[in-house]
């Protein structure tokens, strides 16, 4: 033990030029290859980058409160001082997101009421765009005719598997009403 601690009191005295000179032990390959800078390949992209002198993301101003509802984690004690309100939560999916914040984010609870959240503000947006006169080209929207030109087979594929998986539920269907 004493020569241990008599080899890193000796080497912590020796001089930067001696210790770029030490022979490097044998058996361990790259031994050493950061001690001198002319070994190392990223040498001379190596730089320390500034440092912040002035946190200007400590002094940002609140954001003006607008009256729309913000969500946010409850590990949070308050809002950040920026936030997002083009998008305020409406509608049952605006319901599903305000449980969905009652739980922490570290529950798989709080992400799964989120995603389900936005699959039923699609289908609130195609009943908006239904009550407005509007009727939505879905094929269209849902990337179809990308689909048919880049990736037939694909393309093919399912609407085979859709058209089997819905023709299989229309006969199990009518079986069952036969009954």
């Amino acid at each position: 033990m004493s020569n241990d601690a008599e080899d890193s009191t000796t080497y912590v005295e020796r001089t930067e030029s001696e210790a770029h000179k030490r022979t490097p032990p044998s058996g361990i390959q790259g031994w050493g290859a950061d001690l001198d800078p002319g070994v190392r390949p990223a040498v001379p992209k190596e730089r320390t980058p500034q440092r912040f002198v002035d946190a200007h993301w400590d002094d940002i101003e609140p954001q003006a409160d607008r009256g729309v509802k913000v969500l946010h984690s409850n590990e949070r004690p308050g809002l950040t001082p920026i936030y997002g309100t083009a998008q305020p939560p409406s509608g049952v999916s605006g319901m599903i997101r305000h449980g969905a914040f009652r739980f922490s984010e570290n529950d798989l609870r709080h992400w799964l009421m989120l995603m389900f959240a936005d699959r039923v503000n699609v289908v609130e947006g195609i009943i908006e765009d239904l009550a407005h006169g509007h009727v939505p080209n879905i094929f269209k929207e849902m990337g179809g005719p990308a689909e048919w030109k880049y990736n037939r087979q694909g393309f093919i594929r399912k609407a085979v598997i859709a058209g089997s998986v819905v023709g299989l539920l229309l006969y199990l269907n009518s079986r069952r009403s036969r009954r």
